[in-house]
């Protein structure tokens, strides 16, 4: 196992030298979907995020044992605990039960992060519906250490009782008085305090429900990640991660209720993913319209292709979404496929000098885009033979989930209205007619396909 992996510690707000609570084991909890609706591609970088963070201490000799929730109730449309649990507001819209909304999006997800090479098997899904209990006995410990107080419409977290509420997110308590960070509930002792627990409104059966000694209710969004992280991974463990709009809210007070209950630290190193950004900002669903791994597989992209665009950012960094963006990195991306498909080999051997230079990268706080470049430094360097390039291409692409070792050659799926085109060129070329053949290669061509004129006739592929 190698040492000197350094990680960006959002705790600290500095790079730090990774040392495991268990020697050669590391324990790492990842924020979820909340599985309402589709998850949007940059809900999709979250999850490459982590799923790279597991293969670097894979690759450094680690046994991993990574959890990543399923938020399927609690999750209110705001941070301040108020409007309506998302998964009812999704059943609404869907015309179904929450409980068929959690099964369809939850399935919808796991197919998602599997066509971006996530291996399932490789990590602990728990769903807080499945753990009530113990996000139940959370909030009793709570009360009963004297951290909580009841309103109308809950169980709340009083957070100025644990002195340093304030410090992870660096936030501005007096400021937020003002309510500039949620509207204010007039019943809160405090700006920042929190729903533990959120009782069932009167005169009305929610879906998902469970009976307490504070009457019907359910948990709030928060607990459900002390509960379960600690339930999985132990009171105390190494890392946790999430998006960066997690820190204010959601991660502080994940921090604020776990170590109130335990009277220990809660998380060693966090580590958070910048957003996504399209034309409009951040990507988000507030809208009500936003991009999924299935409209980009409907355009033809390949789902890999989309993770090799992810990693060509550093995960701390904004990353613009385009078009013209995403072809760039298929076109890149599929060039390292047909060459994994020309020179697929069992012979050769790793070039160690090449896995050297990516191990450092890689354990540099997850520099993908400099293990990008190794790799093509790789490809180009004319001194190394194709099956040892080919054997060092898989390791690097094993280490950042690129899926090079499995894929295969698929056939050619021409649509009509380009195989017409294609016989409308041939019979130009023939007449020799070759500005009208050059018009309709270029014809071509906008429909994502390359036409290549051979002595047998024209050869077609697509563009990327």
């Amino acid at each position: 196992m190698s040492d000197h992996i350094k990680i960006f510690n959002t705790k600290t707000r500095s790079l730090e030298e990774f040392h495991p609570i268990r020697d050669s084991k590391v324990g790492i909890y990842s924020c979820g979907p909340t599985v309402y609706h589709y998850q949007h591609l940059g809900n999709m970088r979250a999850v490459v995020f982590a799923d790279t963070l597991r293969r670097m201490f894979v690759s450094h000799g680690y046994e991993v044992r990574h959890v990543i929730n399923i938020t399927d109730v609690g999750h209110n449309v705001d941070d301040a605990d108020t409007g309506e649990d998302k998964m009812e507001k999704g059943a609404r819209r869907e015309g179904k039960s929450v409980w068929e909304i959690a099964k369809m999006y939850t399935d919808a997800y796991f197919a998602d992060v599997q066509m971006l090479g996530v291996p399932l098997d490789s990590y602990i899904f728990p769903r807080a519906t499945d753990n009530i209990k113990e996000q139940i006995t959370l909030v009793e410990a709570l009360e009963i250490a004297g951290y909580t107080y009841e309103i109308k419409d809950g169980i709340y977290f009083d957070t100025s009782k644990f002195a340093a509420y304030g410090d992870f997110a660096h936030l501005d308590i007096e400021g937020l008085r003002s309510g500039a960070r949620v509207e204010e509930n007039a019943e809160k002792r405090n700006i920042t305090d929190f729903a533990l627990w959120k009782f069932s409104p009167k005169n009305e059966q929610r879906q998902m429900e469970w009976d307490t000694r504070w009457g019907k209710g359910f948990p709030g969004w928060h607990v459900e990640c002390s509960a379960m992280s600690m339930k999985y991974l132990g009171v105390h463990f190494d890392i946790h991660t999430g998006g960066i709009e997690h820190i204010p809210v959601h991660h502080t007070n994940e921090i604020a209720q776990s170590e109130c209950v335990t009277g220990m630290p809660y998380v060693n190193y966090w580590m958070h993913n910048n957003h996504l950004l399209d034309t409009t900002g951040k990507m988000s669903k507030s809208n009500g319209e936003f991009l999924t791994l299935s409209s980009l597989q409907k355009k033809g992209y390949d789902p890999l292709a989309y993770r090799y665009f992810l990693l060509t950012a550093h995960y701390r960094k904004e990353l613009n979404f385009s078009y013209e963006a995403l072809d760039a990195a298929s076109v890149a991306y599929h060039r390292l496929v047909d060459y994994a498909l020309h020179y697929k080999s069992t012979n050769g051997h790793i070039i160690a000098s090449y896995m050297h230079t990516a191990h450092n990268q890689i354990r540099d706080d997850l520099s993908t885009p400099e293990v990008v470049a190794t790799i093509w430094r790789l490809m180009k360097d004319e001194e190394v033979t194709e099956v040892d390039k080919y054997r060092t291409l898989i390791a690097m692409s094993d280490m950042l989930g690129l899926g090079l070792d499995t894929v295969t050659k698929q056939p050619l799926e021409i649509p009509d209205n380009v195989k017409s085109l294609l016989d409308a060129r041939a019979q130009a070329r023939s007449s020799k007619e070759y500005t009208l053949s050059d018009n309709l290669r270029k014809e071509i061509e906008s429909h994502g396909f390359v036409v290549k004129d051979t002595q047998g006739g024209q050869e077609v592929k697509k563009s990327f």
